[in-house]
């Protein structure tokens, strides 16, 4: 077969999938070229690609998911190749047949396997057939009242509503009761016809607390087909991994070797080239049944090339070149534990609320230069930088951060503390949820899977990892930062300590959303609290280290730490060795504002209004749904605070909303009221 050399490339995606993406191509002498989209205009990859080619708009239906113009930029661009990624277009057949018509090489698998796999329901049905174990399911698009009802009883409850195209948790209810049903099947066929274009929709027999388990499968074009290995993905959120590892702690030699054979048979029957992934849920008894098929790159597969050494993107080229696998994919090797993390722009504690606005800080710290497999160590891919924006219309995750390590548990604690050092200023991430369950004895001990955050609690989880004694400490600290940045911009004596005194007098005052702060020093050392209770701490030295930033050598309870904070507008952000706080300072005279009527219900986030499910005067309970919000690919519901009657409605289907604009407002029921007075 005639090999064909790729010279220059076109990543159909964009954030850390086109970085990593490039990162290959270059290793290997390749021109790269992006598309990028007005949001994007700014974002690292389009700086770090050779060329970019313009996508005009925002929303990927508009860039991103438009086909005809993704391959337009690549003839424009002298482009040989299309690498998709993963996301978008990544799994779509006419994108792919359309590279080809227009003479280009197309990175990834024939239309036709992605036809295959592209619809869950047809892909079950051909896993069938091939022998590979499946769950019942049925297809629900389009029934209603009793023929859904029956429909729901034959697949059996508890059971799962899924979105026959597309993944990442999108389009997928969980269902435990009849009554649920309708609602569910509403509602994600909604999200999957928004996220991916089609709104199909099927039932499927729910296993409580499986693990996820995929298979990473690669074809050559010379009737080779491999597994490498397994990952395990069972941590999931919204039914989106948040954490991954290869190889799992549950899979051992035999368990391995069925689970190789049996993704290797589901690529083969349908030719698969390039590479995929094979799905599978393990229950406690050892069975594993066939979820789906990947017929691309996954997010996750930094873990595999830690533990077998391959760059699975330097494969994608090769196989797509023409060339066969080389004999360290087709015998491949497993060597020590990897496990990656989702670092997430989001609130895990308040239901999971993505967060979009600006990076003041971005840094995480690793032991070398990114590569696509380093040895040792932590490697970290990102699509966002400091100073970036992270927007309201594309996923929300800034980064994965991957440890290797000889053994699991190493992996685990060395990741944990790569994050805990990182700089995450600007935003509200899952980071102290993420050092949670890799520190956590459960995760340790490998006893996880899908619901391991709803068991261990997010209470537990998502709790800040400084404790209220700590917080306490870091706002001393941040006020003396404060301090020291305006003493050192003071036109006379800018040596002088921050807040000193020569003689005894009030103390010093900064507010913070946290507390109230009180400090004085002097002759005697320093004195602080906040809001009345005692911070026992020495400053033994401090310094400036750039605009914004400042360094204190604190001792307390006899122990010593460094402290670095960043003072970005109001925001001051403290990283010491504790973990990380962020603290709001507020004005000492703060300006009139207008009040929010009560009962108000805002805008958590900046996001389109796609349904609305009451009307001006309709009484409704307390958790009642009044309307659902769009923001960064997933819904979120917004719901009566209390029984009431719906006072006003100020958006209606379609409306663009800011954060904290007035959505609705609900009044208390009167005679509730009048009864429980």
């Amino acid at each position: 077969m005639t090999v064909r050399n790729l010279t220059s490339v076109l990543v159909a995606n964009r954030g850390e999938i086109a970085r990593r993406v490039f990162a290959t191509a270059r290793a290997m002498g390749m021109r790269t070229v992006a598309v990028y989209s007005d949001a994007d205009a700014d974002a690292p990859f389009v700086a770090d690609a050779d060329v970019a080619v313009r996508l005009p708009g925002n929303s990927p239906a508009e860039t991103y998911l438009r086909a005809d113009l993704v391959v337009a930029a690549a003839l424009k661009a002298g482009a040989d190749c299309v690498h998709p990624g993963y996301g978008f277009l990544s799994e779509n057949a006419g994108f792919a047949r359309a590279v080809a018509e227009a003479g280009l090489v197309y990175v990834g698998p024939s239309p036709e396997a992605v036809e295959a796999m592209g619809s869950k329901l047809a892909a079950k049905e051909l896993m069938q057939q091939a022998g590979v174990p499946t769950l019942p399911s049925i297809d629900a698009t389009g029934l209603s009242g009793d023929t859904l009802a029956k429909a729901g009883a034959e697949v059996g409850y508890p059971l799962l509503v899924k979105a026959s195209f597309g993944g990442g948790g999108r389009g997928m209810r969980a269902v435990r009761e009849p009554g649920e049903l309708a609602e569910a099947v509403e509602g994600a066929g909604r999200e999957a016809a928004s996220a991916f274009g089609d709104g199909t929709v099927f039932l499927e027999r729910l296993v409580e607390r499986p693990r996820h388990i995929e298979v990473q499968v690669f074809g050559d074009r010379h009737g080779t087909t491999v597994a490498l290995f397994e990952r395990e993905c069972s941590i999931q959120r919204r039914h989106q991994k948040v954490v991954e590892e290869a190889p799992s702690p549950a899979v051992g030699p035999e368990l391995r070797s069925r689970l190789q054979d049996a993704a290797v048979t589901a690529a083969r029957a349908i030719d698969y080239l390039g590479a995929g992934t094979v799905e599978f849920l393990l229950d406690d008894s050892g069975e594993f049944f066939f979820l789906e098929m990947n017929t691309r790159l996954q997010v996750e597969h930094p873990v595999t090339e830690a533990v077998t050494g391959l760059d699975l993107v330097r494969l994608q080229f090769d196989v797509a070149a023409g060339r066969p696998l080389p004999a360290e994919a087709v015998s491949p090797t497993l060597t020590g534990s990897a496990i990656e993390v989702r670092l997430y722009a989001e609130d895990p504690a308040r239901n999971w609320l993505p967060q979009s606005g600006r990076l003041a800080d971005f840094a995480i710290p690793t032991d070398a230069e990114f590569t696509p497999t380093a040895g040792a160590g932590i490697r970290v891919d990102s699509g966002v930088a400091a100073g970036g924006e992270v927007g309201v219309h594309y996923d929300p995750m800034l980064a994965k951060v991957i440890a290797w390590a000889p053994d699991r548990s190493s992996a685990a604690l060395a990741l944990a503390g790569a994050l805990t050092r990182a700089r995450l200023h600007g935003l509200t991430t899952n980071r102290d949820l993420l050092v949670r369950v890799l520190r956590s004895e459960a995760f340790l001990a490998g006893e996880t899977d899908t619901a391991f955050l709803e068991r261990h609690g997010l209470d537990t989880l998502a709790a800040p990892l400084v404790d209220d004694a700590g917080r306490r400490r870091h706002a001393v600290v941040a006020a003396l930062a404060g301090a020291a940045l305006r003493r050192a911009a003071a036109p006379v004596l800018g040596d002088l300590p921050a807040g000193w005194r020569n003689n005894p007098t009030v103390p010093q005052t900064t507010t913070f959303d946290v507390g109230t702060v009180h400090y004085r020093l002097d002759r005697t050392g320093l004195t602080a609290d906040v809001d009345g209770e005692a911070v026992q701490l020495s400053v033994l030295g401090s310094g400036i280290e750039g605009p914004g930033r400042v360094r204190l050598e604190i001792e307390a309870d006899g122990l010593r730490g460094s402290y670095a904070v960043h003072v970005d507008g109001d925001a001051h952000f403290v990283d010491g060795p504790e973990g990380p706080t962020s603290l709001v300072e507020l004005p000492r005279f703060p300006e009139p504002s207008a009040s929010v009527a009560p009962g108000s219900l805002t805008a958590s986030m900046p996001g389109a209004v796609t349904r609305v499910a009451v009307a001006e005067g309709d009484r409704v309970e307390a958790g009642q749904l009044v309307l659902v919000l769009e923001a960064m690919k997933m819904e979120h519901p917004v719901v009566a605070p209390a029984a009431g009657v719906v006072q006003a409605l100020h958006v209606a289907v379609g409306a663009q909303v800011e954060t904290g604009a007035t959505l609705a407002v609900v009044t208390a029921n009167v005679e509730e009221s009048n009864d429980a007075s």
